[in-house]
């Protein structure tokens, strides 16, 4: 009887750890009974329709790659398709949805994916910039209302958050990533995956995640996209693996494969890093997806022919192809000839059919094309509110000498630049569903932001660059914005009203194609034409503030030497005109730090806070045999974490509750701070820790905490942070996660580099 009892005991215990297991994972499915669903349906497919799951072709709509895939409703009909992406629209994709429902022999539903990467139709910052605003709980806000409106629209997968960590500005792709710093990136991905899966994925105003690029892909070589990538595993996981595992552990619903080699094997295709890491090491269950034809794209890496390529992908512990149809041609050959197993197909089959099921597909196959949703919850004034605020929070203030911000609503206004008034770049890169005719340019809402009080005079001033062809290349997908007037009809009508006004306001940077995927740049400098704008400017001697488009960190030692006031304001989104002029006139003061290190010029990248010593460091200027250049110091010219504000802040002596702990307690290091200036302001605290003597090399500091606090002129607040054993831990020459004992440097301060410092020792 007791023994009855106990296993009963046992049972209940057993239900009650994996029902809370699933919640976790953002689905409260009844896993017994999913399993048995899926078993039944599974047991009715044909080995055609199985491999069928596993593709994931591309329609017309929105083309993100090269190619779309062909007879998609032919394929649809004959079970050959498990999902399809970037589609817009609940009417075109109900009329896929019923032809997989009604007419493919076992009615299974399709999965629809969007490139939904920083919002839907509102849309917020891009990633980069997102992350500059070290606002958690507004990151999380922008993926929930994102979702909110994706699933209004027929969506229920992003292929969204981007945790790839990037040290190399002139990949492209550091636009849509959180910039070079694993412990801030992890917590970005949390937030992100919590946005848009919630509580319970079943949720229809929820969607499933996708993260990606699994993995490496923001460490190319050269900064060239879709590069080589080469690194030591000691890297991997202590640098570079953080966000991908903090997106396990958040309970992603599915991972997507990167385009770059890992050990020399293309990601798609190693098995390594799909099964050995993903899923046995961190016990991810979802599925993996390539990204856009990565299964073909291994032949060109030299892998062998389509079928040798598709067999390796699916042995690696890929699920679904995207684009290339390499398993779907390929498979049931391979299969009869020994090259992949029906168990590996069954499981990636099953993979596919579970994120379904969690997602109430297979009880409702129609769950997201409400109509009367689309209506009422895509663009509204609560969402565009959300995406002004967070994007006010994304501006840094690099400069501002003489206080020229913020602005007086007041005299005449001067507004050049080619970025003054152009719609359709303020989203961003990456804004795949974005209505651009619904947005503001800077010039419309400047002058909203004045109305009666002050002028605001515009000209263009010059193009982007020089180079037709170049601009050409960069201002794709309708953001085109090319003058054919003279050069010096440009430029004398932007002096003209410059000298006519009392401050110039210069919209220059990167048009918004510049920046993102096959978008690489291989010089970071403010391009020709609007440098020599700039400095004709500068010889009107009025005060200048210039704008700063990017999606990168970019080179600016010229405009720092020149320009006495400069705002970073990457790509705000949808919202970013009106958020801008928020800021520049003093409505909100700047709070944005630095995710990423701004570079003296390109010859000091990679160049990244967290580094490693050398045997001869030298943090300064040139002294013969030590780690230094010629011709430049080593510092950045601005570090991360930097960011001005309107008001000024200090900070008391930083204290530690003791000096001493054990890996089973904690210390605390506690700074007050306050507000020294005249206006209320949000400062972001930042922790950082070294671990000063270790098995291997460790860096010279790391990010391990930090807090946005808002004070009030005067107001002080003291701020806490929590060390423990876990934040102390790394991955040890073995691959081991270790902490060690021995002696570490806290430090507490506004940036990486103004820090205030003390010790302790852990035992």
């Amino acid at each position: 009887m007791k023994k009855r009892l106990l296993m009963l005991l046992l049972t209940v215990m057993c239900a009650i750890a994996g029902a809370q297991a699933l919640t976790v994972k953002g689905t409260a499915v009844d896993q017994a009974k999913m399993n048995q669903f899926i078993d039944d349906l599974m047991g009715k497919m044909t080995l055609q329709e199985k491999i069928g799951q596993l593709n994931l072709p591309v329609t017309g709509d929105i083309i993100t790659g090269s190619s779309v895939s062909g007879d998609v409703v032919g394929k649809i009909k004959a079970g050959q398709v498990g999902g399809l992406f970037n589609m817009k629209g609940v009417q075109s994709i109900r009329a896929l949805q019923e032809v997989a429902v009604k007419q493919s022999r076992l009615g299974i539903p399709l999965i629809f994916g969007m490139d939904v990467i920083h919002g839907y139709e509102t849309v917020f910052p891009i990633p980069f910039a997102m992350s500059m605003s070290w606002d958690m709980d507004a990151i999380r806000n922008s993926a929930r209302i994102a979702s909110v409106e994706a699933t209004a629209d027929g969506i229920c997968w992003t292929f969204s958050p981007m945790v790839d960590i990037c040290r190399e500005p002139r990949w492209g792709r550091m636009s849509e990533g959180s910039g070079e710093d694993p412990f801030l990136g992890s917590a970005i991905c949390r937030a992100m995956i919590e946005g848009y899966q919630g509580a319970d994925l079943a949720d229809k105003a929820t969607m499933m995640a996708c993260v990606k690029h699994f993995a490496l892909y923001g460490a190319p070589e050269a900064g060239r996209d879709y590069n080589t990538v080469d690194m030591s595993h000691v890297r991997m996981f202590n640098e570079y693996f953080p966000p991908y595992k903090a997106g396990v552990e958040a309970g992603a619903g599915s991972f997507m494969t990167s385009f770059n080699v890992i050990d020399y094997i293309p990601a798609t295709g190693n098995r390594w890093l799909m099964t050995e890491v993903l899923r046995d090491r961190w016990g991810f269950d979802g599925f993996v997806v390539t990204d856009y034809t990565a299964i073909s794209e291994m032949i060109n890496h030299g892998m062998g022919d389509l079928q040798t390529v598709s067999a390796l992908a699916l042995n690696a512990g890929t699920d679904m192809d995207m684009v290339a149809d390499g398993f779907l041609g390929t498979l049931e050959k391979s299969l009869n000839e020994g090259k992949v197993t029906m168990a590996d197909i069954d499981k990636a089959c099953r993979r596919i059919l579970e994120a379904k099921y969690k997602l109430g597909l297979f009880d409702d196959p129609y769950r997201y094309l409400d109509a009367k949703r689309a209506k009422k919850d895509i663009y509204t004034a609560e969402h565009r509110a959300a995406a002004r605020k967070l994007a006010t929070e994304t501006f840094v203030l690099l400069q501002n000498k003489d206080n020229v911000l913020p602005l007086k609503r007041a005299g005449k206004i001067a507004l050049v630049g080619p970025l003054a008034n152009t719609r359709a770049n303020m989203p961003g890169t990456w804004s795949v569903a974005a209505a651009s005719d619904r947005y503001s340019t800077l010039l419309e809402a400047m002058r909203r932001a004045v109305g009666d009080k002050a002028e605001v005079m515009y000209a263009k001033g010059c193009n982007i660059c020089y180079d037709a062809e170049l601009e050409k290349n960069s201002t794709m997908f309708g953001r085109e914005m090319r003058d054919e007037r003279p050069v010096d009809v440009m430029r004398d009508e932007a002096l003209r009203i410059a000298r006519e006004c009392d401050v110039i306001v210069a919209a220059m940077g990167e048009p918004s194609e510049m920046s993102g995927e096959s978008s690489s740049r291989s010089e970071l400098t403010i391009l020709d034409a609007q440098k020599d704008l700039l400095t004709a400017l500068k010889a009107t001697g009025k005060p200048i503030v210039l704008l700063n488009f990017s999606g990168r960190a970019t080179v600016m030692d010229w405009e720092v030497e020149n320009i006495p006031t400069i705002l970073n304001v990457w790509f705000g989104g949808s919202e970013a005109a009106d958020a801008i002029c928020d800021v520049v006139f003093g409505d909100v003061v700047p709070s944005g730090k630095l995710t990423v290190t701004m570079p003296r010029n390109v010859g000091q990248v990679p160049i990244y806070y967290n580094h490693l010593n050398t045997g001869r460091p030298n943090p300064h200027w040139f002294a013969k045999y030590t780690s230094n250049y010629l011709d430049v110091p080593n510092d950045p010219l601005f570090p991360f974490g930097y960011g001005l504000s309107y008001t000024t802040f200090a900070y008391s002596p930083l204290t530690l509750s003791s000096n001493t702990m054990t890996t089973s307690d904690n210390i605390t290091a506690s700074v007050t701070v306050t507000n020294t200036g005249t206006v209320e302001g949000t400062e972001v605290v930042q922790l950082y820790i070294r671990d000063m003597v270790g098995s291997i090399a460790r860096p010279v500091q790391e990010l391990k905490g930090f807090e946005r606090i808002t004070l009030k002129p005067g107001e002080s607040r003291q701020v806490n942070f929590t060390i423990n054993a876990d934040l102390l831990k790394f991955y040890n020459k073995d691959l081991n996660y270790v902490c060690e004992p021995g002696d570490f440097e806290v430090m507490v301060g506004t940036n990486s580099h103004d820090v205030q410092r003390q010790t302790f020792t852990l035992k």
